[in-house]
């Protein structure tokens, strides 16, 4: 187990600055996640840390000492990459073991370390077997078997269950999980699936274009996201976003008007001005049908339902938003076309001004 702490990291690749200053703390024994839209920075991060990519600038430090001028095998990490590149001419124990054959491990001790991965992968009846005879699922166990046997102080996972299917990557995660909570080590992952982030994670780490944009447990970032960015990818469907405009302004009371829709009273203790454009995120699930027109706030037409017994997903066109998503817990009866008023806690929204940085509201 150990302690990360990334200070003033940056990468450049041709004169082109593609991580821009990133500081980063991780406590021991954690398991951080790493997420964000793809080409935003967190594999090249990754690999910074891992000792595959040079630094441009900055310090990486594992336990309070510097190792990014360490090469890769000297810095007690082990990765486990989205390609299982395990080698086919071996069995499983070969390729489990091979690690520790080339750091000249005793047989003795290469063959303890080997079966007690194996114990905790379910991999045991497997050794014998070559990668070919084994589902997708296994094979990634036996390259995540192949780094625990090497004992690292950090463990390393580079979008690890891209290549799965659906049902075999919830397995996975809870399998990863379970790994953690037994093994007890450090442990950083990169996935672009915010889905993976919010249930495996201590802590998420949200990356857009090179940068970090908020560190924080996932309910934290769910419940209080720092910008529209944030908001927008943690949750899953994704949070509706309406335009809108301070109309008016006194002291710390305001009034918003969102699109031609409803106006929206609030307090701040943020200062706007009268004509600044800002942005009300409501979630899904914030968003509930209503009947009375007293207390319909947004209204528009049902483009399309997804059901799925428990839950119903319903995509609806507003004069604020093309794409509104409600969803609804169990079956709603609504149908394609039809017209559906739509109400909203203000006190469960979020407010971005026109720097896209979330406002408090006291409402």
């Amino acid at each position: 187990m150990a302690t990360i702490q990334l200070n003033n990291v940056t990468k450049n690749f041709g004169g082109v600055e593609v991580i821009h200053g990133a500081n980063l703390s991780v406590e021991d024994g954690e398991f951080v996640v790493f997420v964000g839209p793809s080409g935003c920075g967190k594999s090249t991060l990754l690999r910074l840390l891992s000792g595959l990519e040079d630094l441009s600038s900055g310090e990486i430090a594992i336990d309070g000492a510097r190792v990014d001028h360490l090469p890769p095998a000297q810095r007690g990490l082990a990765m486990v990459f989205q390609s299982y590149a395990l080698y086919p001419h071996m069995t499983v124990y070969q390729n489990m073991s091979y690690a520790l054959k080339v750091a000249r491990k005793s047989k003795q001790e290469t063959d303890q370390r080997v079966r007690a991965a194996a114990e905790i992968l379910q991999l045991t009846e497997y050794l014998d077997r070559k990668p070919k005879a084994l589902s997708g699922g296994q094979r990634q166990r036996v390259a995540i078997g192949r780094a625990i046997v090497r004992e690292p102080r950090v463990f390393l996972f580079d979008e690890p269950l891209s290549n799965l299917d659906a049902k075999l990557r919830v397995q996975m995660r809870i399998e990863l999980t379970n790994l953690h909570k037994q093994l007890k080590s450090t442990m950083i992952y990169v996935t672009h699936d915010q889905v993976e982030a919010m249930t495996m994670a201590d802590k998420i780490v949200v990356m857009r274009a090179g940068n970090i944009e908020q560190v924080g447990a996932p309910l934290d970032l769910f419940n209080r996201p720092n910008n529209k960015f944030v908001a927008g990818f943690i949750g899953s469907p994704s949070m509706n976003f309406f335009e809108g405009k301070i109309v008016v302004g006194t002291d710390d009371d305001y009034q918003m008007q969102i699109g031609g829709g409803p106006a929206v009273t609030f307090k701040t203790s943020q200062s706007l001005t009268v004509g600044d454009s800002v942005t009300l995120g409501i979630r899904p699930e914030d968003l509930q049908p209503v009947e009375d027109d007293k207390h319909a706030t947004i209204a528009g037409a049902v483009s399309a339902v997804e059901r799925l017994g428990s839950q119903t997903y319903a995509y609806v066109k507003t004069a604020q938003n093309d794409n509104v998503v409600v969803h609804y817990a169990g079956d709603l009866d609504i149908d394609v076309d039809q017209e559906l008023k739509l109400g909203f806690d203000l006190g469960k929204c979020h407010l971005f001004g026109p720097d896209e940085q979330r406002i408090e509201m006291d409402v």
